[in-house]
């Protein structure tokens, strides 16, 4: 640091200067409360453009950086990016989760090739702590360039709605772009209401990959009218505990995360209300089981859908490769793994998330589901076609008969005796249902073959 500043007391009014970095620390922490890490470090004749703490949430230690637009625009420099390696190494040897506030044009040109080798550090230290210790990003200004990739190495990313997060220079990047195309899981009000949000979610989640879910004390639901995805979560999980994550993405998955019983759990469903599912619905919840298992949250996976889209513009966008990435996630998971058939649960979209064994350790049918390799129309056109020779009225002829093959080898019934679910719960069953699986589940232990990692194309 140059002799701009000389003596402590200069060096204490610089670093306690009003700012909307540590404005938005202290809504993260309890009370507003942290103590600040490296608080005089310096570039050049300033401090560095990062503020890095650690603090509690709801009295859970978790660490923090917050970029500060007043000092270069917020540009990371080699010394501020030193600051936040800090914040991971100690988030590494504590088990602590990590908050990054982001708010920032990127790396300080003036710093040259040190400023992109301190990103390319950070990015390795993101990546070495994934799945490891729970990363949350709040994009609370502008996040562009490395930053944004840094940012979407997170967990999750929320972002306030008048900021932007694009990594192509000049880019648009709206907050409602990054809610459309999946790469923040809410947008909020502002920067505070982020950073709340941001605290929201990391605590329902563990301190980190060996600790045991939050448990919390609770109320049991107040009802629910099941008439589709969330209302169905209302319905059976604790009250006021579901907190739906990306609600913009992928409009036929559903994900949250909540808590029944009082431990969190995630909930991933097909959303009823919807189309079939498409390479963005498969993306969404292949993502969210990923997280869920990396904490050892168990995942209750709610299904009602005809199966995945199948047609030229669904073949054209990649939906093969999706349902592939899909399947594998649910399969590759070690955490609990309940599945629910509520409705329609047909072919292929059967067996990636709802199929006993690999992709579910308890598996239960509603008593009107219907669980069948195809369409129930298409399934007696293609077995029952000679019975329907010679029929005056062709299409009530085979709705007829469709409708009897789904009450009959279709229904749950059928499905329970033939081993594919393990039992069958009506609405008033299904929470006590879930309840004593989790419960029976919590001791789950799993080891897969040694290997680096699978090979499914992300």
């Amino acid at each position: 640091m140059s002799e701009t500043i000389r003596t402590l007391a200069e060096l204490q009014a610089a670093s306690q200067a009003v700012s909307p970095a540590r404005t938005r620390l202290t809504y993260l922490f309890d009370e507003g409360k942290y103590t600040e890490l490296d608080a005089y470090a310096g570039s050049g004749s300033e401090l560095t453009g990062v503020i890095t703490a650690f603090g509690y949430a709801d009295g859970n230690p978790v660490y923090a950086f917050s970029q500060n637009i007043d000092i270069r625009k917020g540009a990371l420099t080699k010394e501020g990016a030193d600051k936040i390696a800090k914040v991971y190494d100690l988030a590494a040897k504590t088990g602590v989760p990590v908050v990054g506030i982001y708010d920032s044009y990127g790396a300080d040109v003036s710093d040259g090739a040190r400023a992109l080798a301190a990103y390319g550090e950070l990015m390795m230290w993101s990546n070495n702590l994934s799945g490891v210790v729970p990363q949350i990003a709040v994009v609370a200004g502008v996040c562009s360039g490395s930053s944004a990739i840094l940012a979407e190495s997170a967990d999750f990313a929320v972002i306030a709605k008048d900021a932007a997060l694009y990594a192509a220079p000049n880019a648009e990047g709206s907050a409602d772009a990054a809610a459309e195309n999946g790469t923040v899981c809410a947008v909020c009000d502002d920067d505070k209401a982020a950073v709340e949000k941001a605290r929201e979610i990391l605590l329902k989640l563990p301190q980190n990959n060996l600790s045991p879910v939050p448990i919390y004390e609770f109320e049991e639901p107040s009802g629910g009218s099941y008439d589709d995805a969330n209302s169905l979560a209302e319905a059976v999980c604790d009250a006021g505990s579901v907190l739906e994550l990306s609600g913009a993405f992928g409009g036929a998955a559903y994900t949250a995360l909540a808590a029944i019983g009082g431990s969190t759990v995630g909930i991933a469903a097909t959303n009823k209300t919807k189309d079939k599912l498409t390479a963005e619905d498969c993306s969404k919840l292949a993502r969210f089981v990923r997280i869920c298992d990396s904490f050892a949250i168990p995942v209750v996976t709610f299904v009602d859908t005809e199966g995945f889209a199948a047609d030229d513009a669904a073949e054209a966008s990649g939906a093969v490769k999706s349902m592939a990435k899909l399947a594998h996630a649910y399969a590759e998971a070690t955490t609990a793994k309940i599945s629910v058939v509520t409705g329609k649960a047909y072919g292929a979209a059967y067996i990636a998330l709802a199929g006993k064994g690999a992709n579910a350790d308890l598996a239960y049918a509603a008593p009107e589901a219907v669980i069948s390799p195809l369409d129930p129309v298409t399934a007696v056109e293609f077995m029952q076609h000679d019975d329907l020779k010679g029929a005056e009225d062709l299409t009530s002829a085979r709705n007829a008969l469709a409708d009897e093959y789904a009450k009959t080898k279709a229904s749950a019934a059928y499905a329970a005796a033939n081993g594919c679910v393990d039992g069958i719960a009506d609405k008033a069953q299904l929470r006590a249902t879930l309840v004593a699986a989790l419960d029976m589940l919590s001791g789950k232990r799993i080891s897969r073959l040694p290997k680096k990692h699978s090979n499914i194309q992300l």
